[in-house]
């Protein structure tokens, strides 16, 4: 049994392990076998690895925990930091906030110290538990696929290697490597949803349903979902382009495509635009289908979607970036990279600002770029005080250039990534 579990870890990384694996370890018993396996493999395959932990600060006992697991790390020669949260104004929810936090964290940790993958302690329960809950919110394809084994976030690539393995199966790792870990008492408490999820499984089991059942079907329906991304690739690549990082689709030839397809590529055009860490919600994107089968705008997740001749844009709406400025070396909105190949410029005092009306109406030659008024409003320009400077996308400014930070080709990849 034992073996399989070093062979989960040594497929999600070989045959090219990172020279530093990042692991992020809470002290419970999943994260400290994940832990002690990654710490056998990078020792078999000569590579290291660093241990996370990060205290959320929620209750009394996590500073203990913390510290256990900077002894554990210390009794095997292992890196290990902690890091510290106190960002929950007590609104929201508590565990989805918290698990924000800690994504970002870390990402930050892995990046100060050279780190590009980290490994994550989630089991075949963890995925049973995350199937119902999505299950309970009506999920698509998509959400019933579960949590996914690689994916990248904030920069970072993050690897759940124990996916197949179930949650007593480590435990009884631990025990034999005689390993002690602690319980987190939240994982009692009721009024968590994945707590209570988890009581409702047990429940289940006399019928056939297990957490080992739920995760292969998480793993079928991933399955599908790359048949229906791998499709939605090609589509695009036949009816979408990008223009001053709107989307433009093809109107006559979305049509045709099976309503799956195109809410795929209306879903993926407003991730790429606004950079959204989750895909925007169903109810709101067919609503955004609704208004395009009649010829009508919409909008969700900060973007517009407006039929414009034969096409349908998909653009940044005016208000979300209104107030957004930055420096001339940095991305604006998070995605625009402004240049200048005039070394001879001078760059004092510029900084990067929204267009807008007032910007457009000191464009006199907009209209040539053939790009609706509506996307250039929302598009990137370089302004010294009040005064505007350049707006490539606009026709206006010699020398000046705007790029979307990738290139077109990073929304065709997202499609497949998706």
């Amino acid at each position: 049994m034992f073996r399989r579990l070093t062979q989960q870890v040594s497929d999600a990384f070989l045959p090219h392990p990172p020279a530093v694996t990042g692991v992020a370890v809470s002290g419970g018993g999943d994260s400290v076998a994940l832990l002690h396996l990654m710490h056998g493999f990078c020792t078999l395959h000569g590579t290291k690895v660093r241990a996370v932990t990060v205290n959320h600060g929620l209750r009394p006992e996590a500073e203990t925990e913390a510290q256990s697991v900077a002894d554990f790390c210390e009794r095997h020669g292992i890196a290990h930091d902690t890091l510290h949260w106190s960002g929950w104004d007590g609104t929201g929810n508590l565990q989805n906030e918290a698990r924000k936090a800690r994504y970002g964290l870390i990402a930050g940790w892995a990046k100060q110290h050279e780190i590009s993958t980290v490994a994550l302690g989630h089991t075949a329960d963890d995925q049973a538990e995350t199937l119902l809950m999505r299950l309970a919110r009506r999920a698509g394809v998509d959400g019933l696929s579960g949590m996914a084994p690689r994916m990248t976030r904030h920069s970072v690539i993050w690897v759940r290697p124990l996916l197949r393995a179930g949650r007593t199966d480590l435990r009884d790792y631990l025990l034999h490597q005689n390993i002690k870990w602690i319980d987190d008492p939240s994982n009692e408490d009721p009024s968590f949803e994945r707590v209570r999820t988890r009581e409702a499984l047990k429940v289940l089991e006399p019928l056939g349903i297990d957490a080992q059942g739920l995760a292969q079907v998480a793993g079928q329906m991933a399955e599908a979902r790359k048949a229906l991304n791998w499709q939605c690739f090609l589509v695009a690549r036949d009816i979408v382009s990008i223009d001053a990082g709107a989307v433009v689709i093809e109107e006559r030839q979305l049509r045709v495509q099976p309503d799956e397809i195109q809410r795929r590529l209306i879903v993926q055009a407003l991730s790429w635009i606004s950079g959204e860490e989750y895909p925007a919600r169903r109810g709101a994107v067919s609503a955004m289908m609704g208004a395009m089968r009649k010829g009508q705008a919409g909008t969700a997740d900060g973007c517009q979607l407006r039929r414009v001749g034969g096409e349908i844009w998909i653009f940044r709406e005016y208000k979300p970036v209104s107030a957004i400025t930055a420096p001339l070396q940095d991305l604006w909105d998070g995605r625009w990279e402004l240049t200048n190949e005039d070394t001879a410029q001078d760059f004092a005092g510029l900084h990067v600002g929204v267009l807008g009306e007032e910007g457009l109406a000191a464009c006199p030659n907009w209209r040539q770029t053939g790009r609706p008024h509506p996307v250039l409003l929302s598009t990137p320009a370089v302004w010294r005080g009040d005064e505007l400077v350049a707006a490539p996308l606009a026709g206006y400014g010699q020398n000046w250039h705007a790029e979307v930070d990738g290139g077109a080709e990073s929304f065709y990849g997202a499609l497949l990534s998706h």
